[in-house]
């Protein structure tokens, strides 16, 4: 499957440190929902600001659709309407009066028609469920309001591939699923999703490929795989999984064909012992 973006030997150091990643050879694939894991200082930020054109490699290159991304303002907007990265604290990145506002920032700045800038910012208030809060301050929103219209902000853009650092930390699990199901819904609709996360159970459940960033470099794969090797989990600092968990040990009470994928989640579970 050809890549939409990736990164090419590509290396980068901050100012006066050390590397923090070195010769990192790394792919996102249309269509498929990818989740990155690793211990505080493994390199996921790094990565996902190489990505979407925030840090630019201090060597090899990041392409888009196979031509090396250019560092200046055209290669960048190029990148930037293809690629989004959303940070963690949502405070960090919300600056406008009103949350309609703020969401149209984007689509307003690439000079689009005002009529294109309406539908983007009516579909993306949709897509997170915020559109009863287009007209509410920012600042009066709770925090995970204040979650799904920053990333509404980026969908206005109507990028190919959504980057989302820590997406459901800090949110109760009511709000955890809210903006799950907003995940699901962009990606029925075609965006390709990355997400950066600590939590192992969330990667199994809501992934295809997993990226686990690890001190001797970064191992790729499908989630459910990957994510059921101890030792990977063991040197990425990651404890093991719930589901890979169960299954292991319904396998080896006969009570799982070795075919089986197992359980995803307790909801499944309870589903298939009934």
């Amino acid at each position: 499957m050809k890549p939409l973006v990736e990164l090419a030997g590509a290396g980068y150091a901050y100012e006066d440190g050390p590397a923090v990643l070195s010769d990192v050879d790394f792919a996102i694939a249309e269509g498929r929902a990818l989740v990155l894991l690793g211990r505080n200082g493994s390199g996921k930020t790094t990565l996902m600001r190489l990505l979407s054109g925030g840090l630019r490699p201090g060597s090899g290159a990041l392409r888009l659709d196979g031509t090396a991304v250019s560092y200046d303002r055209a290669g960048l907007t190029r990148l930037r309407t293809a690629v989004q990265l959303v940070v963690q604290d949502p405070d960090d990145q919300l600056f406008a009066a009103s949350v309609e506002q703020d969401v149209s920032f984007g689509p307003m700045n690439l000079g689009l028609p005002v009529g294109e800038v309406r539908a983007r910012v009516e579909a993306a208030l949709s897509a997170l469920d915020i559109t009863a809060l287009r007209d509410r301050p920012t600042h009066l929103l709770s925090y995970g309001q204040r979650k799904r219209a920053a990333i509404a902000g980026a969908v206005a853009m109507a990028p190919r591939v959504l980057i989302l650092d820590e997406p459901t930390a800090g949110l109760d699990p009511d709000g955890q699923e809210r903006l799950l199901d907003a995940l699901a819904g962009l990606r029925s609709a075609g965006t390709t999703v990355v997400m950066a996360t600590h939590d192992v159970d969330l990667a199994v459940r809501w992934a295809d490929d997993a990226a686990v960033l690890t001190p001797s470099g970064i191992r790729v794969g499908p989630a459910q795989a990957l994510l059921s090797d101890p030792e990977l989990l063991a040197s990425a600092g990651l404890r093991q999984a719930w589901s890979p968990a169960v299954t292991t040990f319904l396998r080896s009470r006969a009570l799982l064909a070795t075919d089986d994928p197992g359980p995803r989640t307790p909801e499944a579970l309870a589903a298939w012992t009934r």
